[in-house]
Formats: C-alpha cells, sequence, structure tokens
C-alpha cells in the first residue's frame, strides 16, 4: 500500500510529540518523587529559642528562696545567736550587705563573673554587661537548654553573691566596725567573690579543669569560711572572750532563722540545675536527706560528748548538712546525700566546738566551723560519692579535681582577704573602741537598743 507523503509527514509529526509529551511527563512524575525525597535529606532549620515558662516559673520561685536566705534567714539566724546589745547591729549587717551588693551586682558582678573575658576569661570576665547593657527582656540564658530570662539568671546569680559575704559577718560578729564592714564587703564581693564565681561557673579555669560544685561548696561555703576566719585571726578575739558569759540571747530567732534557711536551700541547690526538670528533682531529695541526716549527726554527737543534746546543736548541724550537700546535691544520689550528711554533722561539731577551743581563735558563730568545714567536707565528698547515673557529668569526678579547685579557693581567699582586711585598717580601722564593745554595738554604732 502506498502511502501519501503528506500523510507520512503528519505521522512522523504526531510520533515525535507523542515522544516529547512522554518525556515531560516522565520528568514531571520523576520531580514530584523527587522533591520529597530531597526535602527529607536536606537538614531541617533549627527553631529558634523560646522562653520556657515552666524553667522560668521554677527559676523565679528560686530566686525568691535564696533571697529569703540572706533576709530574714541569715539575719535572725545570727542575730539570735549574740547578746542582746548587739542584736540589732547583726541583723543590720544581713540587710545592709543585701542592699550593697545588690547594687554592686547590677553595676559590675555579672559582667565580670559571667560575661566573655575575651583573652583573659579563664581568670575573670569581661566588662560588656556592666549596668546590664545590652541585655533585654528577649535574652535567654542557655538559648537551646535552659531557655530562661538572663534577667532572672542575673537575679539568681545576685542573690549567690549577697548571702557569701553575708556568711563571713558571723565570725567577727560583735566587733566589727558598720564603715569598716561596708568598705570590707565592697572590696571582698569584686576582688574575692566575683573572680572565683567566675572560676567555676562563668569558663573558668576552674570548671573547664573538670572541678565539680553543683550549688556553692567552693563558690559560697569555702570562700565565705576561709574569709571569716581570717577575720576573726587578724581581729582578734571579743572582748572579755573566754570569762564573759556570752551565751546566746534568744535562740528562738535562731531556730526560726535555721528553718527558713532549710527551706530556702531548695530553692540554693535544686534551683541551680536551672531547670524544672528530674535532676532538680534530686536535688531537692538530696539537700533533705542530707540536712536532717547532719542534724541528727550533730545532735548524737553532741547527746554522746557533752551529755545533753542543744537546741543550738541540731540546728547547727541543720545548717552543716545544708552546706555539705550543696556542691553534692546535683551529682550523688540520696545514698550518697545521707553519708555527706552524717560525715558533715560530726565534723562539724568536732571542728565548731574542739577545734576551735583547742587553737583559741574566736570564730563568734561558726562561720569557719560550719561553712567552711563543711563546704571542703562536701566538696571532697562529691569527688568520692559522684554517681553518673544522677549526673552524666560525674563521670568526670575525682578526688584529685576536687582537691585542686578546694586549694585554689582556699588560697585565694585567705590571701586575698588578708590584704583587704590592711586595706581597710589603714582608711577607717575595724574595731570600734573597747568601750563601744562593751557598750554594744547597737547603740555604738546604731544609737539604737532593743527594749
Amino acid at each position: 500500500m502506498n502511502i501519501p507523503s503528506t500523510l507520512k509527514t503528519t505521522g512522523r509529526a504526531a510520533l515525535l510529540g507523542s515522544l516529547a509529551l512522554a518525556a515531560l511527563g516522565s520528568v514531571a512524575a520523576f520531580a514530584q518523587e523527587a522533591a520529597p525525597a530531597a526535602a527529607a535529606a536536606a537538614p531541617a532549620a533549627t527553631p529558634a529559642p523560646v522562653l520556657d515558662t515552666g524553667n522560668t516559673a521554677w527559676m523565679l520561685t528560686s530566686t525568691a528562696l535564696v533571697l529569703m536566705m540572706t533576709i530574714p534567714g541569715l539575719a535572725l539566724f545570727y542575730g539570735g545567736m549574740v547578746r542582746k546589745k548587739n542584736v540589732l547591729a547583726t541583723i543590720m549587717q544581713s540587710f545592709a550587705i543585701t542592699c550593697l551588693v545588690t547594687v554592686l551586682w547590677f553595676m559590675f558582678g555579672y559582667s565580670l563573673a559571667f560575661s566573655d573575658g575575651g583573652g583573659m576569661n579563664a581568670y575573670l570576665g569581661g566588662t560588656s554587661k556592666f549596668f546590664h547593657h545590652g541585655i533585654t527582656t528577649a535574652s535567654l540564658w542557655l538559648p537551646g537548654v535552659a531557655n530562661i530570662p538572663e534577667f532572672v539568671f542575673s537575679m539568681f546569680q545576685m542573690t549567690f553573691a549577697i548571702i557569701t559575704p553575708a556568711l563571713i559577718a558571723g565570725a567577727f560578729a560583735e566587733r566589727f566596725k558598720f564603715s569598716a564592714l561596708l568598705i570590707f564587703m565592697a572590696l571582698w564581693l569584686l576582688v574575692v567573690y566575683v573572680p572565683i564565681a567566675h572560676w567555676v561557673w562563668g569558663g573558668g579555669f576552674l570548671g573547664t579543669a573538670g572541678v565539680l560544685d553543683f550549688a556553692g561548696g567552693t563558690v559560697v561555703h569555702i570562700n565565705a569560711g576561709v574569709a571569716g576566719l581570717v577575720c576573726a585571726l587578724v581581729l582578734g578575739k571579743r572582748e572579755g572572750y573566754g570569762t564573759t558569759n556570752m551565751a546566746p540571747h534568744n535562740l528562738v530567732y535562731s531556730v526560726i532563722g535555721a528553718s527558713l534557711l532549710w527551706v530556702g536551700w531548695f530553692g540554693f541547690n535544686a534551683g541551680s540545675e536551672l531547670a524544672a526538670d528530674g535532676l532538680a528533682g534530686a536535688a531537692m531529695l538530696n539537700t533533705q536527706v542530707a540536712t536532717a541526716a547532719a542534724a541528727l549527726a550533730w545532735m548524737f554527737a553532741e547527746w554522746i560528748i557533752a551529755k545533753k543534746p542543744s537546741v543550738l546543736g541540731i540546728i547547727s548541724g541543720a545548717v552543716a548538712g545544708l552546706v555539705a550537700v550543696t556542691p553534692a546535691s546535683g551529682f550523688v544520689n540520696p545514698t550518697g546525700a545521707f553519708i555527706v550528711g552524717i560525715v558533715a554533722g560530726v565534723v562539724c561539731y568536732l571542728s565548731a566546738v574542739k577545734v576551735k577551743h583547742m587553737f583559741g581563735y574566736d570564730d563568734s558563730l561558726d562561720a569557719f566551723g560550719v561553712h567552711g568545714v563543711g563546704g571542703v567536707v562536701g566538696a571532697l565528698l562529691t569527688g568520692v560519692l559522684a554517681d553518673p547515673a544522677i549526673n552524666s557529668l560525674s563521670s568526670g569526678a575525682s578526688l584529685g579535681k576536687q582537691i585542686y579547685g578546694v586549694a585554689v579557693t582556699i588560697i585565694w581567699t585567705a590571701v586575698a582577704t588578708f590584704v583587704i582586711l590592711y586595706v581597710v585598717k589603714a582608711l577607717v580601722g575595724l574595731r570600734p573602741s573597747t568601750q563601744e564593745e562593751v557598750e554594744g554595738l547597737d547603740i555604738s554604732q546604731h544609737g539604737e537598743v532593743v527594749p
């Protein structure tokens, strides 16, 4: 059969057209199949961190709890243990330190402790956040992890900076001029507390070396305790020490203060997780167990040695347990916390009651005997008892690292505190006159008395 040439041409065109359409259809189908595969293969864009309201609510609560530890907690705890003629002056010290440290932390302290210090970051933070410059309501601390407002983190850390120098005042209670106190505390905060806080928590050399301190064994308690001992030695004993009755004037105040410290300490330890999670819960339980165990250990030790369990003894033991579990609270399991509490209760009793009398120094309210010694006990036991099942960071714990952190803290605090005291002594003197001290600091320093 002969096919006309026009039909041949038309047929070839139709065939080519059909082939082209088929090819386009295959390409389109392939593209539709490939698009989801490509999308699946491409990494998903990381969403911007957003504020975690649960963590934020817990940190707001923790911050208020820690502030309560100083005022009214520590103020009443210390205020009840001094003689009546010094109660207002002692409470005034805690209150004034709270105000002074708040202003200095806002101005300089936070930036020097928790901002990037550049080439000096191993030793001190930078100045970029002086007066909280550059921080806004949208600024987050640990974005992608804790996701809490940086303002809240700064405020939380401020409460730690407040209570640490306030603890020192227990060592020189009843014999420190108020003007000297203000100058000493201002210098001590910036020269001693801020650098050590940076070394451990702000990216400094102790933290990067693996020294573990969950909530302040080195930064707060060893720091304050050692400074208190140096103050007690430099100032000397109170007038009449060893011959005059210096018994506490109102232990009810001290029991109330110790109870407020105990409750507030949950913010101190569990809050240091910076999140409302399981580790915060473990830190809270560890705090309770260690505190109760230490209170009982001190009480029974005193009962055996002194034949009577005292109210002052059981509350001192509770504080010793709170102190010792602070560095360990987020690294040990509850059994470890129980061990920490028992050891701290017995060791701090011997330190505060026996060792102090053996060496004859006047640590008025046992700032060193409880906080310094308790902090060392807790820091060292953290290296021994840390449990990776509680915190993965515990896998890097070692006694050697903890000894290193304790030694560095003791040396820096002791030397710097000694120098600061002599600077203040040259400026305004350290002690009131003998007559003013005998009359009492309430009337001689503040012109007021408790009727």
